[in-house]
């Protein structure tokens, strides 16, 4: 019996450690042949010297499974090293098939605190990173559309965060950049799936270097998979790589130990039409000021923040 992604080949970004680390590994043990990237870092804001030691480790672990893998070691905001990423999986498997968009760093701080370096870095690496490997991957198969019966088989898995979809108060690039990631993946959704690719996003909770801070003092139970491990999260990865999910795009879905939750698009909470030609800012006052005073407090996103918070 054939497994799911069996023939495929796959890219995967900040594999080194973490959720990109348990994709790739999900991602060898359904079949595919996998590019493990990680620039290896050490602290989790982009700090310290690069290494090639955490995604060269990941690439061996798949390869003494029995499955085939290779290590890029490239920062994928830096655009030409993207191109080489994706580049490396055509010379190496022959075609790219899959990319999972994982690598990201924090620099948390408070809006009002944060310093430029602290914005651009982050935008950088999750946002611009995922543009970066995007561009290329989908000139790929564009390429190899047009080359053949115009379509190929695409998969995009991106990563975005809850920190968008109900804020997080110390980490206004982050949510900025996750949102970003969400509008890159619709986008990139309908611009890619007359070729036959998709691209979806989750928005994962795991406990990695990442996520250290937040569920701290949840620890992990003594017996059986912790809730928060990310082996919970990369099953999703696996499915919405492979063709089962063919009718899977421009989704966002909410990840965790047992749970997947399908994000709906927003919809219009109230309507509001003028009486006369244009608004006034009498009958804006009149309409908008007695609607939210009835409402308490943060309402419009209350459903989501219990979601967010619920294993806080």
């Amino acid at each position: 019996m054939s497994l799911p992604l069996e023939g495929l080949s796959a890219v995967v970004t900040g594999a080194g450690r973490g959720l990109g680390r348990a994709e790739a590994l999900e991602l060898a043990r359904l079949g595919a042949a996998v590019v493990v990237n990680d620039y290896g870092q050490p602290g989790r804001d982009g700090s310290g010297e690069a290494s090639a030691a955490p995604a060269e480790a990941v690439a061996a672990e798949i390869r003494a499974a029995g499955g085939r893998a290779v290590a890029h070691t490239g920062d994928v905001a830096d655009f030409a090293e993207a191109r080489d990423l994706v580049e490396l999986a055509v010379a190496e498997f022959g075609k790219l098939d899959v990319l999972v968009n994982n690598a990201g760093i924090l620099r948390d701080r408070m809006v009002f605190s944060m310093a430029e370096d602290e914005w651009d870095a982050v935008i950088r690496v999750h946002l611009k990173g995922h543009f970066n490997t995007t561009r290329f991957a989908a000139a790929h198969w564009r390429a190899r559309a047009k080359a053949g019966d115009g379509t190929v088989y695409g998969r995009i898995v991106n990563t975005s965060s809850e920190a968008f979809l109900a804020g997080s108060a110390g980490q206004p690039n982050y949510a900025a950049a996750k949102g970003g990631i969400v509008g890159l993946t619709t986008s990139t959704a309908f611009a890619l799936a007359k070729y036959g690719v998709t691209a979806n996003a989750i928005c994962p909770r795991a406990r990695t270097r990442m996520t250290q801070d937040v569920f701290a003092g949840l620890e992990p139970p003594d017996e059986g998979l912790d809730p928060l491990a990310p082996e919970h999260v990369a099953p999703l990865v696996g499915y919405l790589a492979s063709p089962a999910a063919a009718l899977v795009n421009g989704q966002l879905l909410v990840v965790h130990g047992g749970v997947v939750a399908i994000i709906e698009r927003p919809r219009v909470q109230a309507r509001f039409d003028t009486k006369q030609g244009a608004f006034s800012y009498d009958e804006l006052d009149a309409l908008l000021t007695p609607h939210y005073a009835q409402r308490p407090k943060g309402d419009a996103f209350a459903a989501v923040e219990v979601l967010a918070l619920k294993h806080a």
